[in-house]
């Protein structure tokens, strides 16, 4: 309880960063999609050695709703993100957090802020252990481009306003397969 606790802190302070980043209030993001009542999901990922990890995924391409996912892993490696159409290795500092932006980090900054196409690799030598917190609005909250980053010509809005709730029965309703879902949101 108390990792959940100081997880969601972290989270906020960075969200606090990144609307500041944005040109917003530092609040803005915690307050217009109701942090305080915020969803946080706890995942647990346990990857066994495979004898023929050519032959396996441990997790298919794909990317995470909500607007972060804090993820801490052993020292085994296995995390990859796609880069300029390619895959590459990630490999984590020991005791730090790697920070994914999430769909809806996108959807809010109406695509100032991507968020992170990754995958899990396995390895026929030891065990991989990740532990992931995504952290997203309430579930009756419809996330949508801020209005103070959109105008009618210059910049308008990309992505249509949807209920949190809703876009994650869509997600889990669907396989893992890149980022199908931000593409059903976007105009």
């Amino acid at each position: 309880m108390e990792y959940c606790k100081r997880t969601r802190e972290v989270a906020k302070d960075l969200l606090r960063g990144i609307s500041e980043g944005l040109g917003l209030e530092a609040g803005h993001i915690e307050k217009t999609q109701n942090l305080e009542a915020g969803l946080q999901i706890f995942i647990g990922n346990l990857y066994p050695p495979c004898p023929q990890p050519e032959l396996a995924m441990g997790i298919a391409p794909h990317s995470d709703h909500g607007f972060l996912t804090l993820l801490m892993e052993n020292q085994i490696g296995g995390l990859q993100i796609q880069h300029n159409g390619k895959w590459v290795k990630v490999n984590s500092i020991p005791n730090a957090f790697l920070v994914n932006t999430g769909d809806h980090m996108e959807i809010l900054s109406n695509g100032k802020y991507k968020s992170v196409l990754h995958r899990a690799t396995v390895n026929k030598k030891a065990k991989r252990i990740s532990i992931a917190m995504a952290h997203g609005p309430s579930l009756d909250t419809v996330v949508s481009p801020a209005p103070e980053l959109v105008d009618g010509e210059s910049n308008p809005p990309v992505y249509v306003g949807m209920k949190y709730k809703e876009y994650l029965e869509l997600q889990q309703s669907n396989q893992l397969n890149g980022k199908h879902m931000l593409e059903r949101v976007r105009v």
